[in-house]
């Protein structure tokens, strides 16, 4: 596969890997995934600017 050529430890991303990502977006399934992933991460981005909270 392309993507294990020489790339294992690279963690940015070239324009070819990021389109070899097959996802569809219209899915239902795929959308409750992503508001989940959203929200995790909107907690955890207010969490990191207010330690307190």
């Amino acid at each position: 596969s392309q993507l294990s050529a020489g790339k294992a430890g690279s963690a940015k991303k070239t324009e070819d890997e990021e389109e070899e990502i097959d996802i569809d977006l219209t899915a239902p399934e795929t959308e409750k995934a992503a508001l989940a992933i959203q929200g995790k991460f909107r907690r955890f981005q207010k969490r990191k600017k207010d330690p307190s909270s």
